[in-house]
């Protein structure tokens, strides 16, 4: 495989429902020495415009909209002109941080998004948000699961635009059917794999968030 995954963490904020709260948001670009896509654009673009060295973006992906996740994807979006992709059941969310623009396209479950061979597959996961959406790198043993699933458990849905029984029905029916090895490299803190969650599902739900 001539792609390769690289790794950035940001720092900022994240605000909704009138709390704001100091966050940490991990930045992922797949590509190889020419080309790459980014998969969010959390609070810093210079990082992630350094990150990319002049290589062309085919594509900004974007998880979901929480502002943690896309405040930066303006300036981002200046710097590479690149498309930017977003699920539309995270309209509202979006015009929340960008009201005067709009996501290039809207990214549907199935949609294929290739990159230096390689190919991601968007996989609708709702629930943490409602366009929230994974993105699956079968080639690499691995998925890119935004907010939706952490190590150790959902992502949150204690806030509004999120329900917790769907982000179960996702996470049950979208990834824990991937591989077992299948690397979940997350939206916040370390990566996981799909076989060390799987079996703590139903404490989960037990747990109820």
């Amino acid at each position: 495989m001539g792609a390769r995954i690289e790794h950035l963490v940001t720092s900022g904020t994240f605000s909704l429902d009138g709390g704001t709260w100091d966050v940490d948001n991990n930045v992922w670009i797949v590509g190889d020495d020419d080309e790459c896509v980014i998969i969010d654009a959390p609070h810093d673009a210079a990082a992630i415009v350094e990150q990319v060295n002049g290589r062309s973006v085919r594509a900004i992906l974007l998880t979901h909209a929480h502002d943690d996740h896309i405040r930066a994807v303006g300036d981002l979006f200046d710097a590479v002109r690149a498309p930017i992709h977003l699920h539309e059941a995270d309209r509202e969310l979006w015009d929340m941080v960008f009201p005067e623009l709009s996501p290039d396209q809207w990214i549907g479950d199935g949609d294929r998004v290739e990159v230096a061979g390689v190919v991601l597959t968007a996989l609708h996961t709702p629930g943490h948000s409602p366009g929230s959406t994974c993105f699956y790198l079968e080639e690499a043993g691995t998925v890119f699961t935004g907010d939706t699933l952490f190590q150790g458990g959902p992502g949150a849905t204690g806030r509004s635009f999120s329900d917790f029984p769907t982000i179960i029905d996702s996470i049950r029916t979208r990834l824990l059917t991937l591989p077992a090895d299948t690397i979940a490299r997350t939206g916040h803190g370390d990566s996981t794999t799909i076989g060390d969650e799987a079996p703590h599902l139903e404490e989960w739900i037990a747990r109820g968030h």
